[in-house]
């Protein structure tokens, strides 16, 4: 860690203890939650104290538009991680609506000169979770790796290899992809073994399929939680 690195941490520590009285004023209790999981996060003041500090050293952190579980999990592991391990992890990028994830991608296929070059590093908004506002990119690199080793306990998991800050809320841990675009491509290829993807939003759920090979794959269902957008099975 750099000299202002460490200064700035300091410095956001040193805040968030001189915080804590105004926040037990604010925020009276014992316990924060986390969905799923049993959260080693401290008390509501000192967790409280914690997102004032942090907000203070990452200020063009914009919160807005995560799912509230995918929220409660980031600011539950930031704050034990703060507490318990002295680790500031701060949010580059959370939810983005369709249009930004479209320009995105975009200039991603702009910059590589292709679409299957860009989908290495950035999906398109219908396979996003970052509009689904599941997804969180996060800094500095100290804080990505106190995220990959604690994160699980609150849902948060990297997915990518190629993406140390990326990582998204899942209630059951992913296998991790070596890129973006590697569940696509294990799509195409699962077809050729009659293996066909169930959810167009779960890159992961696949189901066997025996006349995949000869006759491609049945159209994939929606959205497996909400019945509005498609039957949920299982198989």
């Amino acid at each position: 860690m750099r000299f202002k690195e460490r200064v700035l941490a300091t410095v956001t520590r040193l805040a968030a203890v001189l915080l804590v009285p105004l926040a037990a004023c604010r925020a009276p209790g014992n316990a924060c939650h986390a969905p799923g999981n049993a959260c080693r996060a401290p008390g509501r003041a000192r967790f409280l104290a914690c997102q004032w500090a942090l907000g203070l050293r990452f200020p063009a952190e914009d919160l807005r538009g995560l799912a509230p579980e995918a929220l409660t999990a980031f600011m539950c592991a930031r704050a034990e991680a703060f507490w318990r391990d002295g680790q500031l992890i701060g949010l580059t990028s959370g939810h983005r609506d369709a249009a930004e994830q479209r320009r995105i991608f975009a200039e991603e296929v702009r910059r590589t000169g292709s679409i299957s070059a860009a989908r290495r590093r950035v999906l398109p908004p219908e396979e996003s979770m970052h509009v689904r506002g599941l997804a969180i990119d996060v800094r500095p690199t100290e804080g990505a790796r106190w995220l990959e080793q604690n994160g699980g306990r609150y849902g948060l998991y990297r997915v990518y290899e190629n993406e140390w800050w990326h990582f998204e809320f899942r209630t059951v841990e992913p296998v991790r992809l070596p890129h973006p675009d590697a569940a696509a491509e294990a799509c195409a290829h699962g077809i050729a073994f009659g293996l066909c993807p169930l959810h167009g939003n779960g890159p992961w759920h696949y189901r066997l399929s025996p006349l995949a090979a000869a006759a491609d794959c049945p159209p994939m269902y929606g959205d497996p939680g909400d019945p509005a957008k498609g039957p949920r099975r299982r198989w």
